[in-house]
């Protein structure tokens, strides 16, 4: 479900708020995050909690995924303390604000959609 932050001029989907309930652990989740601007432009992210990437560590160490823990990465990574939609909200507004946005977030090319 996309919000519309009417002042601001997008809206906020998280693809967390799809899932079947009980699937969200707002303090140990990841969930892409798209901003979608009035004038069309789509950004995405993915939000990772900083237990997530423990969680995730832990998970890569007994699979051999990522060198078997000893790294990890995801492209548009953002870290935070709870994927909360308040709090990605509060995020977006801060980067907005602070001209880090568009470092932070990557622009969806109509060819990519």
């Amino acid at each position: 479900m996309a919000v519309k932050k009417e002042q601001q001029g997008y809206t906020i989907w998280i693809e967390a708020e799809e899932w079947a309930p009980g699937e969200w652990t707002p303090e140990d989740d990841n969930t892409d995050v798209i901003v979608t601007y009035q004038d069309g432009r789509r950004w995405v992210a993915t939000f990772f909690t900083y237990q997530n990437i423990a969680t995730l560590t832990e998970k890569n160490k007994k699979t051999g995924e990522c060198f078997s823990g000893a790294y990890f990465w995801a492209s548009d990574m953002v870290l935070i303390d709870v994927v909360s939609r308040q709090r990605i909200e509060e995020v977006i507004d801060y980067l907005i604000k602070e001209n880090e946005f568009e470092c932070t977030f990557t622009l969806i090319l109509p060819e990519d959609e």
